[in-house]
């Protein structure tokens, strides 16, 4: 057994001992075996200092910590040598807090977001509607199935995540919305099981005649290739694999989705990527659809006549959408903030003045795209190499 693995499972070992001691009130000892779980999630942490998960293992540790917190205000210091000198084991078999809830690990709402407000991505939109839109129509007109697997890349900003939440509203579906700290358990060792009743929950809402979406956001950070991987992510991943499996062969009339989304497609496993059988490409904006997304957030704003939405689109060029919405997003704060600084502002009947050309290519000067030449480049290399649309 590696360090690391050994360090999980000390870590694992602690933490459900302490959880189980107090539901037990034997306060004393709990708090120890929460220090000692922190003391091992930490050493993790410093042995692989590139690992993935370090953030959730970071969080569980100040998870616990705060409970440590919490039961110092009400155990004293004698209470907690009498709990050492005693043991304190009572024999109830623990849960590792009681697992989680496919309610408590993923958002199943449906989104209010419409075709309309996915600006561009045309050949995206098309993917996605045969892959899912057009099999909840019309089930019949696909006697060998459909894919069930949409994978979507591309530079961060463009609008995967809006993506499949459209998609949610179009057929009407139950929106999972998860990511790797929502699945991997602040409590050690349910992770995999958090993956099991997640897919549970979806089957069954298929099952009842409501289609289910699993958006799965920062897919490699699940997902990715790791030179130094633990215990608990290899049980996820093969948890997840299984799960896949379950939907693609077996469920041949199931209208469960799994979609996910990634800004680095290159660290992900081959066993996933060929699970995915859509790969599709979210690009950056072209010159259409940045200013069709300048009307659209410019349509709120106060725009002077001289801005010319048409060559703003043109000096935006290489912008992300999220880049555009954010120049927009700081003109609009550019003038708030000189209206503020002249006094007028507590005056209620003063209103500020319109946006001008002049702030939009002060603050395009100012800000760079988001996303370089060379990740372009990555992209593109990819999706000649592993595209499926």
């Amino acid at each position: 057994m590696s360090a690391s693995q050994e360090l999980e499972k000390a870590a694992t070992a602690y933490a459900l001992d302490a959880v189980r001691l107090d539901k037990q009130g034997a306060k004393g000892r709990a708090i120890t075996l929460y220090q000692k779980a922190i003391e091992s999630l930490l050493q993790l942490v410093q042995l692989y200092p590139e690992y993935g998960l370090n953030k959730v293992y970071v969080q569980r540790a100040i998870a616990y910590q705060e409970r440590i917190k919490a039961l110092q205000g009400s155990v004293s210091p004698l209470d907690m040598q009498s709990e050492s000198n005693n043991g304190g084991d009572g024999g109830e078999t623990a849960t590792g807090g009681g697992g989680k809830t496919p309610a408590e690990l993923v958002v199943t709402e449906k989104p209010e977001v419409n075709w309309e407000e996915v600006v561009g991505l045309d050949m995206a939109k098309k993917a996605v509607k045969e892959a899912i839109v057009y099999p909840v129509q019309r089930p019949d007109l696909f006697p060998l199935g459909w894919p069930r697997g949409i994978l979507l890349f591309g530079p961060p900003g463009c609008g995967k995540t809006l993506l499949a939440a459209a998609v949610a509203t179009e057929i009407d579906a139950n929106f999972y919305s998860i990511d790797a700290a929502s699945i991997m358990s602040k409590w050690l060792g349910e992770a995999e099981q958090n993956v099991a009743k997640l897919f549970g929950s979806a089957r069954k809402s298929s099952n009842e005649g409501k289609p289910a979406i699993v958006f799965v956001d920062e897919l490699d950070s699940l997902m990715g290739q790791h030179s130094n991987e633990v215990g608990g992510e290899i049980r996820v991943r093969n948890q997840f694999l299984k799960e896949m499996d379950g939907i693609v062969d077996k469920g041949k009339n199931l209208h469960v989705y799994v979609i996910g989304a990634t800004n680095k497609p290159w660290d992900l496993d081959w066993a996933f990527i060929r699970r995915f059988q859509k790969r599709i490409l979210v690009p950056l904006p072209d010159h259409h659809t940045r200013l069709m997304m300048l009307k659209l957030y410019t349509s709120n704003l106060q725009i002077d006549q001289d801005v010319d939405l048409h060559e703003l689109a043109r000096l935006s060029e290489g912008f992300s959408g999220s880049d555009i919405r954010d120049v927009c997003q700081s003109a609009q704060l550019k003038l708030i903030g000189e209206f503020f600084e002249s006094g007028k502002a507590m005056d209620k009947e003063a209103k500020p003045r319109s946006i001008t050309m002049s702030d939009f290519r002060q603050i395009l000067e100012e800000r760079k795209p988001s996303v370089s030449l060379d990740m372009l480049s990555l992209y593109n290399r990819w999706f000649e190499a592993f595209k499926a649309l």
